[in-house]
């Protein structure tokens, strides 16, 4: 019974998300670097071995590679280092074989100063693509159009010595801005989304989604007061409060516009294509906007709060409870702690928080989503100077900004290069120093290991109604530093406790009913039944089911 229920939902709200960092996940023709080929040989770990429901790829477009993919210079083909638009094809045919779903990373904010557009808006002032992007005239007094600052640092606007004006970019100076007050750019960009649509892509993962529109007026920035940092600080960028050239409100039009064309796609619900938006804004309200007002936006815009959050027992209920609360009736929450930007879970708690991390992903309610390697506890890797490839940290060299140490090469075996590539090749960036023992191979044969954790959890997950679809209600009275939850659905009720102390502690249980483990993150306590207090040992989860 809790099998067909799950089998009727949307298959992206009882799904686990899966990303996959093309560089790094398998290189199949030994140049070091990963490629589609690659991805298409691990399928059937994914599928098989891990269990995951959805694939998500970030870019493999033909780019210059200023940000590693997120400058495209081709939005309609395949990165040679990557494969071909027929490799592509056969990923997506030979993922769906395995009832796996394609998420691509769709990238509207900005392109590469290499994409034919742009070298036609600076050819000349009077280009027909000139207004496809944001171009400005100095001050009177010779200063910048206004005093927008770029996320990886510096002024936003670049001066331009061929047609003698600034033009916009949000991030690096060789990722211009497009302009969507553009009619003809936002058709162009639709295009964009009808022709992976029509390669039977089951969705987009929107990056920068909320830089979209800016104010028309190109406003300056006020000053900014205690804007908190994020994880990786930005520097001089948070001295503005950001309310000019971030989540302006003309966005949300543009996001139901493209929610419509998506619908177009979407004619059962097995064919629903699923809109997943980058969003770093957390302020709840403003965050859950993106929505729509009538569930007419996105279908998932990120959220990063478990990424911020200190982990700690009460911050992280509190987002979780936060998110409960802001959320409209009828939409769905879903979760990430890791990604290709943030330094990896294990590095960020320690190994011992990464199983308690890993269990509190896969039991909360909602959509979670995995970084590739986190379901073997890989932590960031050291990358030295002159290894770096990070295009961003090598400008901000010293700052440790750098994305290299969370990039690195997939651990399979232990073999030299880990299985990722060929033994003599040279990989893009370090193999691991513990690749020997945190690998794959040597996980898959071992009872205790990290990957046999995220494996019982992601498989317990796929059976139970109410860890997968089922309500949330967090419990008291929780010892401190231990954060308990019910999860519910039909006839089913699981309890979810996770300890983020570093000694022993003891739970009261509520009058429930009978409990009985199912899961430890010391995967040595399955079977154990009710005695009225659960004990939990220093950074110990538990998922029991109660009768």
């Amino acid at each position: 019974m809790a099998m067909a229920l799950i089998e009727q939902a949307l298959w992206w709200q009882s799904g686990v998300f899966y990303q996959i960092y093309p560089r790094s996940f398998q290189d199949s023709d030994g140049d070091g670097i990963g490629d589609l080929r690659g991805v298409i040989q691990r399928l059937d770990y994914l599928s098989g071995t891990l269990g995951v429901d959805a694939l998500w790829l970030s870019p493999f477009y033909p780019s210059p590679m200023d940000d590693f993919g997120y400058d495209v210079s081709d939005y309609t083909d395949v990165h040679p280092m990557f494969g071909d638009l027929a490799t592509f094809d056969e990923f997506v045919r030979e993922a769906h074989a395995r009832d796996m779903r394609v998420i691509i990373d769709y990238v509207p904010n900005h392109c590469s100063q290499e994409h034919p557009w742009f070298v036609e808006a600076r050819a000349s002032r009077d280009n027909p693509r000139r207004d496809w992007f944001y171009w400005r005239d100095a001050k009177p007094d010779g200063s910048l159009p206004n005093n927008w600052l770029a996320a990886f640092g510096g002024s936003a606007w670049q001066w331009d010595e061929v047609t003698q004006q600034y033009f916009l970019h949000t991030f690096l100076p060789e990722q211009p801005d497009l302009n969507w007050r553009n009619l003809e750019v936002k058709r162009a960009m639709f295009d964009v989304v009808r022709f992976w649509l029509d390669r039977d892509v089951d969705g987009l993962r929107i990056d920068a989604l909320h830089f979209l529109m800016k104010d028309p007026g190109m406003r300056d920035e006020p000053l900014a007061d205690g804007v908190s940092r994020t994880h990786k600080p930005m520097g001089e960028y948070e001295q503005l409060n950001h309310i000019h050239s971030v989540d302006h409100p003309d966005l949300h039009p543009v996001l139901q516009e493209l929610r419509m064309l998506m619908d177009e796609y979407s004619t059962t619900p097995e064919t629903e294509r699923v809109a997943i938006g980058e969003v770093h804004i957390f302020d709840w309200p403003r965050w859950s906007a993106y929505y729509g007002a009538n569930l007419d936006e996105l279908h998932l815009p990120f959220n990063f709060t478990l990424v911020k959050a200190p982990w700690q027992a009460t911050a992280v209920r509190e987002a979780v409870e936060g998110l409960e609360s802001a959320l409209q009736p009828g939409a769905w929450p879903n979760y990430v702690l890791g990604n290709h930007d943030e330094p990896r879970i294990a590095s960020r708690m320690g190994p011992e928080a990464t199983r308690v991390a890993m269990m509190l992903l896969l039991t909360l309610r909602g959509t979670p989503t995995l970084y590739y390697g986190d379901e073997l506890g890989m932590a960031d890797v050291p990358v030295p100077p002159e290894l770096v490839q990070d295009p961003w940290g090598k400008r901000v060299e010293g700052l440790g900004l750098g994305r290299d140490p969370e990039r690195t090469p997939m651990l399979w075996d232990a073999s030299p290069n880990a299985g990722f590539t060929t033994p003599d090749a040279n990989p893009w960036l370090p193999i691991a120093p513990d690749a020997a023992t945190l690998n794959v191979a040597a996980q898959s044969s071992d009872p205790t290991s990290m990957l046999t954790l995220t494996k019982q959890l992601l498989e317990l997950r796929r059976t139970t109604l109410a860890l997968a679809l089922g309500t949330y209600c967090s419990v008291d009275p929780a010892p401190e530093e231990c954060f308990v939850f019910l999860r519910e659905g039909g006839d089913e009720r699981y309890l979810v406790a996770l300890s983020f102390s570093d000694d022993e502690r003891t739970i009261t249980l509520p009058n429930l009913g009978h409990t009985t483990i199912l899961v430890s993150t010391h995967l040595d306590r399955d079977g154990e039944e009710d005695t009225g207090a659960l004990r939990l040992r220093p950074h110990e989860g538990l998922v029991l089911r109660v009768e």
